[in-house]
C-alpha cells in the first residue's frame, strides 16, 4: 500500500504544514504580537566579520552613541541630539533650494501651561510635516510661540499673591502687571522647553509671545481698522460672567458638567383670579428678573390664561404678561416657563425676538442688586435658600425635587458661570464670515478630514457677534479712551496710542480735555486670531518674513477649536491681508485613555508626556501618536507604547547588524566595491541576486507609497507601511537571508552585494522614518555615515528625501515570495513535529525547471532560513524515492518539498507519545459526548453552556482525526524502514 502523506490545499493538514505563496506572513511567526516567538535563531555575528569599533569615533563630539557600544538606544541622548541640531541652525529655513516655502504657525500654548498629551499630539504631527518637507528640499519654517492666556495667567498670579497674603485689588494695575511679567520671565519658558523635549524642529529664533511689542502693535492696528469699518461696537448683551474673576469669559472657557441639583416648583398667582400657575425652575433667585410667563400655544391646560397677567412672588405685586411660544417644552416641569432674559441665554433670545424688556437682578460679584428688594446684597446661593424658605412660609412653595443639572463652570476657576447682561465690546461677525465660507466653497481652503467642512459651514452660517472685551488687568488693553465729564457710552476715541488719543481729544473737545483709557482688555482669542500674519511682521507688509512666508501653508490643531481659533484666523486673515492665512487645515482628534475615556484628573487617568518619554522614549511616543487618523480620537495604552519602544530597539539592533557587517573604515577598496552598486537603474537591479532584487524592489515600492501618503497627510498609513516593511521584510527576511553571503566561506567577494544592499535599504528606512522618530534615526545615521568611506557629514534631518519612481522588478518579487512560502512551510513542519531548532534536516525540492533554476541559486539562503542541511538539499522535477516516508509540503503552485520523517524525529518515540496523547484525547471526547447524550443536560442546562460543550466536542473530534492520521503515517514509515 501507499505509505506517504500528501498534504494538499484540500487537506485539513494543509494549514498545519504550509502556507500558500499568496499568504505573505505566517500569523504565528510574522504578526505583530510575535516578538517573543523564537522559531529560528536571530542575528549571529561571525567573529571574522565583526568590524573593530571604529564607529565609536562618532561619539568624539559627545553627541552620538554607536550601537556597537550601547545595547539599546539611550533616551538621555535625545536632548544632546536636539541641542546639536539647533546649534547647527538646521531649524531655520534655507532658501538656496529656490522652491516654495512650507510654513506652519505653531498653535501657541498658554504661557502658564505644562506639557500634556494634546501638546504632544500637535507637536508630533507638525514636526512630521516640517521634517518631511525640509528633506524634500523646501525652505521650511515652523514658527513657535506662546499665548499670554489672560484669565489663566491672571488667576495663577493672583493665587501666588494670595499665598503671600496679598490681594490683587491691594495693588495698582501697574504693580500687578509688573508682578505678572516677573512671573512670566521666571516660569513662562517651561512649556517651550518641554516642547523642545518632543523634538520640535521649529525656528526658535523667530519665537513670539502674544504680548510682545510686534504682536501688540498688530492687535491695536486690527482693532482700529475694524472699528473704522464699523465692525466693532459697544453694547449691552448677555454674556458668560465669572463672578470671582469679575470678567466675561468666552464659550470655550465654559465647561458643562452633569451635577445633582434641585427643581423648585413655585406658584404664580394669575392676576384678577384665584388661580395659580406653577412653574418649575432650578434657579428661583432669578424670579426677580422675570418679565413674562410663557406656555405652549397648544397646551390645553393653560390656553385660557394666554393674554392675562401673572403676579411674580415676593415682588410686592409686580405683574408680568402670560404669553405663548412654541419653544416652550410642554413636558418639562409643569409646562410653564418663567422668562428671565437677564439671566438665561434662551430667555434672552426669546425676549429679543418678542421685544420684551431685559431686567438684571445681579451685581458683578454674584450678589443680588436692588431689584431683588429685601434680598439685595445677598450672594446668589444664599438668596436661593432664603427665598425658598420665605416661599414656603407664604404658601407659594409647592415642592422641590432632585434634578440632574447641566452646570456651566469656569474652565479656569471652577466656579459656576452666571449669564449676565453686561456692556461689552463686540465684533460684527456676519460680514467676515461670508468671505470665510466662500474660501472653503471655492476650494481655496481645504479642511482635513473634509467631514469637518459641514461643521465649519454650519457655525459660520449661524455665527453670533463676538464679545471681545474682558474685565482683566493682564492682556492687550482696549485702545479706546474716554473724555472726563462726557458720557462714555456716547463719547469715546479709538486710537493707536495714548498720544494719538490725546491729540484727537484736544482737536474735538478743546486743549484742556482730559482722557482715560478703557480699563478692559481684549479676549485672548483676538490676538490669537492674528497669529499667522502678526508673527510674520504684519501690519508691516514690507517685512521680509511677511513677503517670504505669508500666506502660510498649513494650520494644524485639535478639532475642538475649529470655531474659536481656526475660523477666526481665516476671517481675520482675509479681512486684513486680502487672502486666506493658510491653504490647509489639518484637525487631529483627542487623546483618550486605553478604555476610550477622556483623560481627567478626576478619573486619575492623565498620562504625562514627560513621564512617558522617560519610560518609553520620545520616538516611541511620537510613533504611537502619529499612527492615528486625522480627526479621530486616539486611545493611548501602555501596550502600544511598549510595542513601539520595542520597534525603536529593533531599529537599533538592525543598525548594529548593518554597522558590524560593513567593511572596515580604512578598507578603501572594499568600500569602493560596495559603493559601486547602483540601484536607480533597472539594468543594475535585475542583475542583483534574487533576495537583493526583491528587497530593493520592495523598498522602491515603499518609497512611492510612503511619499504619496506623506503628501496626502495620511501619516498613519506611512507609519504602518514603513513599520511592516522594516520589520516584516527587511529585519525578519532580508537580514536573515544576507547572512548566507556575509558569512559565506567565499569571503568578501560574495559579501559585498549584501553589504551594499543592507546599507542602501537601511539608509532609506532611516529617511522614511525620520519625521516620525527623529532621535534614534539621526543617531544611527550619524554613526553609519561616520563609519563609511567617504564620510558624509550632513545630518539626516537635512539629507535629501529618497527619490521616487525608482525601478522595481515585479517578477523577482513573485519569485522571492514563492521562496518565502517554501521556507514558511518547512518552518511550520519543523514546529509541528517539534524538531530540535539546532538540527539540520535534508529535503527534496520538487518543481519545474523554471522554478528550480531560481530556487536552486538560493540554496544557501533556503538552507539557512529553513535550518536544512545544505549538503542534502536536492532539486528535482519528480518526487524522490522515499516520498512515502516523507512529509509532503505544497508551498505554492509548482513548488513542493519532501522532508524525510527519519531526519525529523525519533519515529518510535513519537508513536508512543502520540498513542498516549490519543488515548487521553479519546477519554475527554467520550466524556463530552456522554454529557451531550444526556437529555437531562441538554434540556436543562443554559443554551450557551450546551453550545460550548458541543463546540469543545467538535474541536476534540478534529484533533483526534489529525492525530490518528499522523500515527498512521508514522507506523507505515516504521514498517517500510523495517
Amino acid at each position: 500500500m501507499m505509505l506517504h502523506t500528501l498534504v494538499s490545499s484540500s487537506s485539513p493538514l494543509f494549514s498545519t504544514y504550509c502556507y500558500s505563496a499568496s499568504y505573505r506572513h505566517n500569523p504565528l511567526l510574522f504578526s505583530k504580537p510575535r516578538r517573543g516567538v523564537k522559531l529560528f535563531p536571530r542575528w549571529h555575528f561571525s567573529p571574522f566579520r565583526i568590524r573593530p569599533l571604529t564607529a565609536a569615533a562618532a561619539t568624539e563630539n559627545g553627541v552620538f552613541t554607536s550601537p556597537e557600544v550601547a545595547k539599546s538606544f539611550d533616551f538621555t541622548s535625545e536632548e544632546r541630539i536636539y541641542n546639536w541640531w539647533e546649534s547647527q541652525g538646521y531649524f531655520r529655513p534655507k532658501f538656496d533650494q529656490g522652491s516654495d516655502p512650507f510654513v506652519i504657525s505653531m498653535p501657541p500654548p498658554n504661557v502658564t501651561g505644562s506639557l500634556h498629551m494634546g501638546h504632544a499630539m500637535f507637536v508630533t504631527l507638525e514636526d512630521i510635516m516640517v521634517r518631511y518637507h525640509r528633506m524634500k528640499g523646501r525652505p521650511t519654517l515652523w514658527l513657535p510661540g506662546t499665548d499670554h492666556a489672560g484669565i489663566a495667567t491672571q488667576l495663577v498670579v493672583e493665587r501666588m499673591l494670595a499665598s503671600e497674603g496679598i490681594k490683587r485689588v491691594e495693588l495698582s494695575r501697574d504693580e500687578f502687571t509688573n508682578r505678572v511679567w516677573e512671573w512670566k520671565e521666571k516660569f513662562g519658558g517651561t512649556i517651550a522647553n518641554q516642547i523642545r523635549r518632543l523634538g520640535a524642529s521649529c525656528d526658535w529664533t523667530r519665537e513670539h509671545f502674544t504680548l510682545d511689542e510686534q504682536l501688540s502693535r498688530a492687535v491695536i492696528e486690527a482693532f482700529v481698522r475694524l472699528h473704522e469699518k464699523g465692525l466693532i461696537y459697544q453694547g449691552s448683551y448677555l454674556v458668560n460672567w465669572s463672578p470671582n474673576l469679575q470678567t466675561a469669559v468666552s464659550d470655550l472657557e465654559v465647561e458643562y458638567s452633569e451635577e445633582s441639583g434641585t427643581l423648585y416648583h413655585i406658584k404664580y398667582r394669575v392676576a384678577g383670579s384665584n388661580d395659580y400657575l406653577t412653574i418649575a425652575t432650578t434657579r428661583p433667585e432669578t424670579l426677580f428678573g422675570d418679565v413674562a410667563i410663557a406656555v405652549h400655544p397648544k397646551d390645553d391646560r393653560y390656553s385660557k390664561y394666554i393674554g392675562m397677567m401673572a403676579i411674580v412672588p415676593m415682588t410686592y405685586g409686580r405683574h408680568v404678561p402670560i404669553i405663548s411660544d412654541r419653544q416652550v417644552d410642554k413636558d418639562f416641569g409643569t409646562g410653564v416657563l418663567k422668562i428671565s432674559p437677564g439671566h438665561d441665554h434662551n430667555d434672552y433670545l426669546l425676549a429679543r425676538k418678542l421685544g420684551l424688556p431685559i431686567l438684571n437682578v445681579m451685581n458683578k460679584d454674584g450678589t443680588l442688586n436692588e431689584v431683588a428688594g429685601l434680598y439685595c446684597g445677598l450672594d446668589r446661593f444664599e438668596a436661593r435658600k432664603k427665598l425658598w424658605a420665605d416661599l414656603e412660609e407664604t404658601g407659594l412653595a409647592v415642592k422641590k425635587q432632585p434634578h440632574t443639572l447641566r452646570v456651566p463652570r469656569s474652565q479656569r476657576g471652577g466656579e459656576i458661570i452666571e449669564p449676565l447682561v453686561s456692556r461689552q465690546w463686540f465684533v460684527s461677525m456676519e460680514p467676515l464670515a461670508e468671505k470665510a465660507l466662500l474660501a472653503v466653497e471655492k476650494r481655496e481652503l481645504s479642511i482635513i478630514p473634509d467631514r469637518f467642512e459641514k461643521i465649519y459651514n454650519h457655525w459660520l452660517s449661524n455665527i453670533k457677534d463676538w464679545c471681545i472685551s474682558r474685565q482683566l488687568w493682564w492682556g492687550h488693553r482696549i485702545p479706546v479712551w474716554y473724555i472726563v465729564g462726557k458720557d462714555c457710552e456716547e463719547e469715546y476715541i479709538v486710537a493707536r496710542s495714548a498720544d494719538e488719543a490725546r491729540e484727537k481729544a484736544c482737536q474735538k473737545y478743546g486743549k484742556d480735555a482730559e482722557i482715560y483709557q478703557d480699563p478692559d482688555v481684549l479676549d485672548t482669542w483676538f490676538s490669537s486670531a492674528l497669529w499667522p500674519f502678526s508673527t510674520l511682521g504684519w501690519p508691516d507688509v514690507s517685512a521680509e518674513d511677511f513677503k517670504r512666508f505669508y500666506p502660510t501653508t498649513m494650520l494644524e490643531t485639535g478639532h475642538d477649536i475649529l470655531f474659536f481659533w481656526v475660523a477666526r484666523m481665516v476671517m481675520m486673515g482675509i479681512e486684513f491681508t486680502g487672502t486666506i492665512p493658510f491653504s490647509y487645515i489639518y484637525l487631529h482628534g483627542l487623546i483618550r485613555d486605553s478604555q476610550g475615556r477622556k483623560m481627567s484628573k478626576t478619573l486619575g487617568n492623565v498620562v504625562d508626556p514627560i513621564d512617558t518619554i522617560q519610560e518609553f522614549g520620545t520616538d516611541a511616543l511620537r510613533f504611537t501618536l502619529a499612527l492615528g487618523t486625522a480627526g479621530q480620537d486616539l486611545n493611548l495604552s501602555t501596550e502600544r507604547l511598549s510595542s513601539n519602544k520595542a520597534f525603536t530597539n529593533k531599529l537599533w539592533n538592525a543598525g548594529k547588524f548593518v554597522l558590524q557587517n560593513l567593511p572596515n573604515q580604512d578598507d578603501a577598496s572594499a568600500w569602493e566595491t560596495v559603493l559601486a552598486y547602483k540601484f536607480d537603474r533597472e539594468k543594475s537591479l535585475v542583475e542583483l541576486p534574487l533576495p537583493e532584487c526583491w528587497v530593493v524592489s520592495k523598498l522602491h515600492l515603499l518609497i512611492d507609497l510612503a511619499t504619496a501618503s506623506y503628501d496626502k497627510y495620511f501619516f498613519g498609513d506611512v507609519g504602518r507601511e514603513t513599520y511592516d516593511f522594516f520589520w516584516g521584510d527587511f529585519a525578519d527576511w532580508y537580514i536573515e537571508a544576507s547572512k548566507a553571503r556575509l558569512y559565506s566561506s567565499e569571503g568578501d567577494s560574495v559579501a559585498s552585494v549584501a553589504q551594499a544592499v543592507l546599507l542602501y535599504v537601511f539608509e532609506n528606512i532611516l529617511k522614511l522614518l525620520h519625521p516620525f522618530m527623529p532621535f534614534v534615526t539621526e543617531e544611527l545615521w550619524q554613526v553609519i555615515e561616520f563609519s563609511s568611506t567617504p564620510q558624509r557629514k550632513e545630518a539626516l534631518m537635512v539629507s535629501p528625501w529618497p527619490q521616487t519612481s525608482l525601478p522595481r522588478h515585479a517578477n523577482s518579487i513573485k519569485k522571492f515570495e514563492n521562496l518565502q512560502a517554501l521556507i514558511r512551510a518547512v518552518r511550520n513542519a519543523r514546529a509541528e513535529y517539534s524538531v530540535d531548532p539546532g538540527k539540520r534536516i535534508s529535503a527534496s525540492i520538487v518543481a519545474s525547471e523554471e522554478v528550480i533554476q531560481y530556487v536552486s541559486k538560493e540554496k544557501e539562503v533556503l538552507a539557512l532560513l529553513s535550518r536544512l542541511d545544505v549538503h542534502n538539499v536536492h532539486f528535482t522535477n519528480v518526487p524522490p524515492g522515499d516520498a512515502e516516508q516523507s512529509v509532503h509540503l505544497v508551498s505554492g503552485e509548482g513548488l513542493e518539498a519532501y522532508l524525510p520523517l527519519t531526519d525529523m524525529i525519533d519515529i518510535s518515540a513519537e508513536v508512543e507519545r502520540l498513542s498516549k496523547r490519543l488515548s487521553k484525547m479519546q477519554t475527554e471526547y467520550d466524556g463530552l459526548r456522554a454529557r451531550l447524550s444526556s437529555p437531562n443536560f441538554v434540556e436543562k442546562a443554559p443554551n450557551d453552556v450546551v453550545r460550548g460543550v458541543r463546540e469543545k466536542a467538535a474541536e476534540a473530534e478534529e484533533k483526534i482525526i489529525l492525530t490518528k492520521n499522523r500515527l498512521a503515517l508514522l507506523k507505515s514509515t516504521v514498517l517500510v524502514t523495517e
